[in-house]
C-alpha cells in the first residue's frame, strides 16, 4: 500500500544557524518502502559509543545542534533522526496513517538497518514515549540513558499542563511552530526559531504535528498501552546501565512532578539535573546537560 506523502524542499533548510550537519536518507525500511526517511549521521562509523538523539513534537533533529557538538568531541557516532511527518523525513498527508506503532517500528527498523550498537539513548517527548519502549525489544544494543522531559504513557493522563497542552493543539491544526518555540524557549533567536518552522511549509505538511499529542495515551484502551507498561517493568528490573536525567523546572506539561515519576520508574537513576530557567525544550541547555552527562557517566 502507498502511503501519499510530502517532502519539505530542500532549500526550506538552506543556512540554519547552528547546523552544519548533512542530511542523510534511507527510503526502502520494511513496511515503509517509499518513505524516505532522514537522520543526522556524525562521527566515526565504528565509535565505541553511539548516541541515538530523538526528538518529539513539534521538533526535528534541529533541536540536538547544542548536544551533538559534545558527543562528538568525546570520540562516539551520533545518530539523530526525524520522525515520520517532521524535520527532513516525509510526511505522510492523512492524519490516520500516524499511530505509535507506525513511529515505533519505523525506528526500530532504522536501529535495525543501521546496526547500532553500544547505544546510548537520549530521549524528550516523543523522543522518551516512543523511545523508552525500544530497549525492552533490543536490549542488547543500548547501554545507557540520557532522559529530559518526557514520559512512559500507560493510560492516564501526565498531567492537566498536557490536557491543556493538548487542547490547545486541537484548535491550531495549522499550528505556528516557529512562535511557538519561540514563546515556549525566549532565549532562542527569531533565525533559530525559524529553523523549527521550516519543514512546514503549510498545513498540508502538519498532520504529524497534528497527531502526536492525540496519540498520548490518555485511556487504558489506546494503542500504545501494553508496550509502554512493558517497557515500565523493564526499565524498573531489567535496566543496568547509567542513566542521566536533566529535567527542565519550567515545562508546565512534562516537568519535575512527570519527571519525578519517571525517575521512580527507572533503576537506580540518580537525582536529576535541574535547569530552572528551562521549559520544555531541555535541549536549548543542551551543551551544559551534555557536558554534564558525559562527567557523570566518567568521561569528563
Amino acid at each position: 500500500m502507498t502511503i501519499e506523502a510530502l517532502r519539505t524542499p530542500d532549500d526550506r533548510f538552506a543556512s540554519l544557524p547552528g547546523w552544519p550537519y548533512a542530511p542523510h536518507y534511507i527510503d526502502d525500511l520494511p513496511g515503509y518502502e517509499g518513505l524516505r526517511v532522514h537522520y543526522v549521521d556524525e562521527g566515526p562509523e565504528k565509535a565505541v559509543r553511539t548516541y541515538l538523539c530523538l526528538h518529539g513534537q513539534p521538533t526535528w533533529s534541529y533541536l540536538y545542534r547544542k548536544m551533538i557538538p559534545v558527543f562528538l568531541d568525546s570520540g562516539a557516532r551520533v545518530i539523530a533522526p526525524d520522525w515520520l511527518g517532521f524535520g527532513r523525513s516525509d510526511k505522510p498527508v492523512a492524519d490516520e496513517t500516524y499511530t505509535f506503532h507506525f513511529h515505533r517500528n519505523m525506528m526500530i527498523e532504522l536501529v535495525k538497518r543501521l546496526d547500532l550498537q553500544n547505544i546510548t539513548l537520549v530521549c524528550q517527548d516523543w523522543g522518551g514515549l516512543l523511545g523508552l519502549t525500544l530497549p525492552p525489544d533490543m536490549p542488547e544494543r543500548f547501554e545507557r540513558l540520557i532522559v529530559m522531559n518526557t514520559a512512559i504513557a500507560t493510560g492516564a493522563s501526565p498531567s492537566e499542563g498536557f490536557d491543556a497542552w493538548k487542547a490547545y493543539s486541537a484548535s491550531q491544526p495549522d499550528l505556528d511552530v516557529a512562535a511557538l518555540m519561540k514563546r515556549g524557549t525566549p532565549i532562542l533567536s527569531d533565525a533559530e526559531a525559524a529553523a523549527y518552522g521550516a519543514p512546514f511549509p503549510d498545513i498540508s505538511y502538519k498532520a504529524g504535528v497534528r497527531r502526536f499529542p492525540e496519540l498520548v495515551m490518555v485511556a487504558p484502551d489506546m494503542e500504545g498501552v501494553k508496550t509502554s507498561k512493558r517497557a515500565v517493568e523493564w526499565w524498573g528490573r531489567e535496566w543496568h546501565g547509567d542513566t542521566f536525567m536533566a529535567v527542565g523546572a519550567a515545562d508546565p506539561v512534562l516537568g519535575p512532578p512527570v519527571m519525578d515519576e519517571l525517575r521512580g520508574q527507572i533503576r537506580n537513576c540518580p537525582e536529576p539535573m535541574i535547569i530552572e530557567e528551562a521549559g520544555h525544550f531541555v535541549q536549548e541547555w543542551g551543551e551544559p546537560v551534555a557536558r554534564a552527562a558525559l562527567k557523570a557517566f566518567g568521561e569528563l
